[in-house]
């Protein structure tokens, strides 16, 4: 049996393959060249001629037996050189720009005549001076244009005879040898040729049909069909074809990818897509392994304008290594939700709903067959979030939230939820604030809020996720904040705020501890029922703006620079709240004949916390500093002077304990950006200052670095890091770039980065994720030269930390991170994600990427080079999608024993 299964698997792919066919996609109308008739072309006759047989021809005769007319509509007729009829044959002869209008039907051609007797029309193209056939006709009817060699249309039957029509249908141009029209919804064509190459004539490929029933807008059914590529004949055909056309999507079969993989012979994302209606679709998809292992996904879109659109997807996947009875055989699952929901910001101003779910098995990107996106097995976090929000208008406004959030970390497989999360705010109140003009002053300025935060949160593990167990440890609980304020000004320089804060914490259950002397160990117990605290601190703060200018002079370089300086200090005091604690003896651990008194709080290990029970009474300071400059302007017609920033928001703070017995002063922390573009790149750095020194244990003693032989600082931490995007649109006239839609974004989706930082995700294809990887490509100039603008785009990220709270003195991260893409010619287009550990010296997962537009076909080949993600995929396709699965693929996937 197992020798078996490469045959069999090829037999019902290609049974599935030729079941595509038939029921193909949209397909457009072409037809296959053949010589036009030419006739001769008498020779001209005067305009007065003309006229005298035109009255002839419009003069009615009287019979005794009428011949029935079928004529529905008047025949209008033009033409640039002349018309000439000729009363001998009955024919009227149009010659050059002719054209001829009849109800809804126009032809265009160099040479048409107009036959009387028969009532019927042919149109030809003629001959320019240099001999080459040109003024082919063009029929248009109904808004449908076919350009043929010549026609043959008859006004009573309305049927026509078109040779070497050309048209266009959907995705598909189609073109007949011979195409005879039974009315204007039936074709009947001879010989034709279709594809979705833009030149019919000299296409890459194209599919040939002896004889097929065109009905536009409707269907295609032909006969024997063969595939050609490059005008070579393959062996893929079909004893006969069904092509539906319409412009609605419609459901069909998804024909699976076979290949081979350590999982053994597979048909991979097969099977039936679902058009429900105009505003909701199904996808249904599956991959099948000779070993057993199996996967499936569901996914709609949905949407509707102006209110909403979105979308869902659940996938389940089972795997098998090796085979049953070896011994390393194992199994396991996983599986994966993702939802994605937007609402239209102008269908209903008060409320808002959203949604951004990404929730599953921790290991499910890591391990999963059938997914390759690199910026999201390279993320140890998802996290979801589906909210409710409506304002209520009136005095005071009042804001309602209603939320579910989950954050899932893959490395630990642990899981926090809050199911819900309700909000309440409502706006401020000035109870004292005049009712006409402006506030001033303290009393005015008076106000006050109130704020409520209820939830209920949940921490489970990945083993636990949706079982009863998670919801045995759920923490419950709510707070309520009024926060009163006010502010005034101080000789009028000085901006003065302050306020008091009441908050009242509510929780559902507390636990009580004691110890056990026997088992030498804390005994907590869960008191359930209903439970509360209260606490409220004071604070203030003052503070001012200073400006200082120095003016080097209007004719030097830098003709000023401006220092904006901000200082402020606050204080704030909050009580000890030790009537929620209580005490349990145990055993000193120094001295076991004596006993120890601890305190706890009941409220320890609450959904908020316990209260402090430390009296707090500390002044903060805080100085922001904003340098910057006025320079001449490179452009000699600008008058003003250009103004550029040389320190953005340099700030130094800290904090000074009145209450503490030792260690007062809290570590000086400084925080900046430095500008290097305007609004591209700011270098951010940051750092902490102690003025403490160390004893031989590394921990922080009361004595000052400089009286234990250090320097003034010591500087315990530093950090510096930035992120740079730019491209030769950069370079450019500055152009205003699109919003990124995150529900159309499959990497964001899945938890990863938008700017494909870490890599580019590839579908279950292999494709990139690239709509249109050529969009914008630049054109080739008139002399056939590449422009020299290349297209390229280059995204950095920097990042280091150094540590020395206990004299390590050692930078723990240190690394860059790049991504650029760059087309080389107009259709050949290159890209790279990778970085560099400047710690442990190594490249960080590392993806080569190549992409080739061949006009009706795309090519593309994603390479991982090293790592236990090593592989790489190869992908060749017809880029129209009604024939997307009509494509080659081979990759090497990872060694997952690695």
């Amino acid at each position: 049996m197992q020798t078996n299964i490469p045959n069999s698997l090829f037999c019902l792919v290609f049974t599935l393959f030729f079941s595509l066919i038939l029921q193909a996609q949209e397909i457009e109308n072409n037809s296959v060249p053949v010589e036009a008739e030419r006739d001769s072309i008498p020779a001209t006759v005067n305009t007065s001629e003309v006229d005298i047989q035109v009255q002839q021809q419009d003069t009615t005769k009287t019979d005794t037996l009428r011949k029935p007319q079928f004529l529905t509509d008047i025949v209008n007729y033009t033409a640039t050189d002349y018309m000439r009829l000729s009363s001998k044959e009955n024919k009227m002869y149009l010659y050059n720009e002719a054209k001829v209008v009849y109800g809804d039907m126009t032809i265009e051609a160099g040479l048409i005549i107009i036959d009387n007797k028969l009532n019927e029309v042919y149109a030809y193209g003629i001959e320019d001076s240099l001999g080459v056939y040109s003024q082919t006709p063009i029929f248009t009817q109904a808004q449908r244009e076919v350009r043929p060699d010549s026609i043959r249309f008859n006004f009573d039957t309305e049927r026509a005879l078109v040779y070497n029509s050309r048209t266009k249908e959907a995705e598909f141009n189609v073109k007949g040898m011979v195409t005879k029209r039974e009315n204007d919804s039936v074709y009947f064509m001879q010989n034709v040729r279709f594809t979705t190459s833009e030149d019919v004539d000299d296409p890459d490929y194209f599919f040939y049909a002896r004889r097929i029933k065109f009905v536009p807008d409707k269907k295609i059914v032909s006969g024997l069909v063969n595939m050609y590529i490059a005008d070579v004949p393959t062996p893929i055909g079909l004893p006969f074809g069904y092509f539906p056309l319409t412009d609605e999507e419609t459901s069909g079969f998804i024909i699976p990818a076979v290949g081979e993989s350590q999982f053994g012979f597979n048909l991979q994302n097969g099977g039936y897509y679902f058009a429900i209606s105009d505003y909701v679709d199904l996808l249904t998809l599956g991959s099948y392994f000779t070993n057993g292992t199996y996967n499936m996904e569901l996914t709609s879109n949905y949407a509707l304008r102006y209110r909403f659109r979105g979308n869902f997807s659940v996938r389940y996947e089972k795997r098998f290594n090796s085979q049953r009875g070896f011994p390393n055989f194992s199994e396991s699952s996983s599986y994966n939700i993702r939802w994605s929901h937007n609402q239209d910001a102008k269908a209903n101003p008060t409320s808002r709903f959203s949604a951004s779910v990404n929730l599953g098995s921790s290991e499910y990107y890591q391990e999963s067959i059938n997914q390759a996106n690199t910026g999201n097995f390279l993320n140890n976090t998802l996290s979801s979030s589906v909210s409710y929000s409506k304002t209520f208008e009136g005095e005071p406004q009042v804001n309602l939230s209603l939320a579910a959030r989950h954050q899932q970390n893959t490395r630990t497989q642990s899981i926090s939820m809050s199911l819900p999360t309700l909000q309440l705010s409502m706006s401020r109140i000035f109870p004292f604030a005049p009712k006409v003009g402006a506030k001033k002053g303290f009393i005015d300025n008076i106000n006050l809020q109130y704020n409520l935060r209820a939830e209920n949160q949940i921490e489970t593990t990945d083993s636990l996720f949706f079982k009863s167990e998670m919801f045995r440890d759920a923490r419950l609980g709510a707070q309520h904040q009024i926060p009163l304020s006010t502010n005034f000004k101080l000789f009028k320089f000085l901006s003065v705020s302050t306020g008091a804060n009441y908050e009242e914490t509510w929780v559902s259950r507390t636990f009580e501890q004691s110890y056990d002397p026997a088992l030498g160990q804390v005994v907590r117990d869960t008191i359930n029922g209903f439970d509360s605290y209260r606490t409220y601190n004071l604070n203030a703060s003052m503070g001012t703006t200073v400006y200082g200018i120095k003016n080097f002079g209007a004719d030097k370089k830098i003709q000023a620079v401006r220092h904006v300086m901000r200082p402020s200090v606050s204080y704030s005091i909050r009580p000890g709240f030790d009537q929620y604690y209580d005490t349990y003896e145990r055993a000193d651990l120094a001295d076991p004949n004596q006993i120890e008194l601890v305190d706890y709080s009941r409220f320890d290990g609450t959904l908020y916390g316990a209260p402090g029970s430390n009296f707090s009474s500390s002044v903060g300071f805080n100085i922001s500093n904003q340098l910057e400059a006025k320079v001449t302007a490179k452009d000699s017609t600008e008058i003003e002077p250009k103004k550029i920033t040389l320190l953005n928001n340099f700030s130094v703070s800290t904090s000074y304990n009145l209450a503490a017995d030792s260690l007062k002063l809290s570590p000086i922390a400084l925080r900046g950006a430095i500008p290097i573009v305007k609004n591209k790149l700011d270098i951010n750095f940051g750092g902490n200052l102690d003025i403490y020194a160390l004893n031989n244990n590394n921990r922080r003693i009361d004595r000052l670095n400089i009286e234990n032989g250090g320097s003034l600082f010591r500087l315990t931490n530093g950090s510096v890091n930035f992120g740079y995007s730019f491209s030769n649109k950069d370079f450019e006239a500055s152009e205003e770039d699109d919003e990124d839609d995150n529900i159309d974004n499959e990497t964001f989706r899945n938890g990863g980065r938008k700017d494909n930082l870490f890599g580019q995700g590839m579908g279950q294809d292999g494709e990139l994720f690239d709509e249109d990887p050529f969009e914008g490509e630049e054109k080739e100039n008139e002399n056939s030269w590449y422009n020299y603008t290349i297209p390229w785009d280059l995204r950095l990220a920097y990042s280091m930390n150094y540590n020395n709270n206990a004299r390590q003195s050692e930078i723990n991260t240190h690394s860059i991170m790049f991504s650029g893409n760059v087309e080389l010619a107009p259709k050949w287009k290159i890209g790279v994600s990778s970085g560099y550990d400047l710690v442990d010296r190594g490249f960080t997962f590392t993806q080569l990427r190549f992409q080739r537009d061949l006009d009706s076909w795309m090519m593309s080949f994603s390479w991982v080079p090293f790592s236990d993600r090593k592989s790489w995929n190869f992908l060749i396709r017809i880029k129209a999608n009604v024939l997307k699965d009509i494509k080659y693929e081979k990759r090497r996937e990872r060694d997952r024993q690695l």
